[in-house]
């Protein structure tokens, strides 16, 4: 896994906690909604990259 997609994926689960609990103090459940579908994208793109090191592993 990339530095670049590490930071992405951090970057994405972690704006994503903090406009769902921006959703929450504000009672807003489509802010809630979003942060939580931008921590999904983190935790995919993290996934994915996980399953691409495995993949190169393989190959070595």
């Amino acid at each position: 896994m990339g530095i670049e997609d590490k930071l992405s994926a951090a970057k994405d689960k972690i704006a994503g906690k903090a406009e769902e609990l921006i959703g929450k103090a504000t009672d807003d459940d489509e802010k809630v909604a979003e942060g939580k579908a931008k921590q999904v994208k983190g935790d995919v793109t993290q996934a994915a990259e996980k399953v691409k090191d495995a993949a190169k592993d393989l190959r070595d």
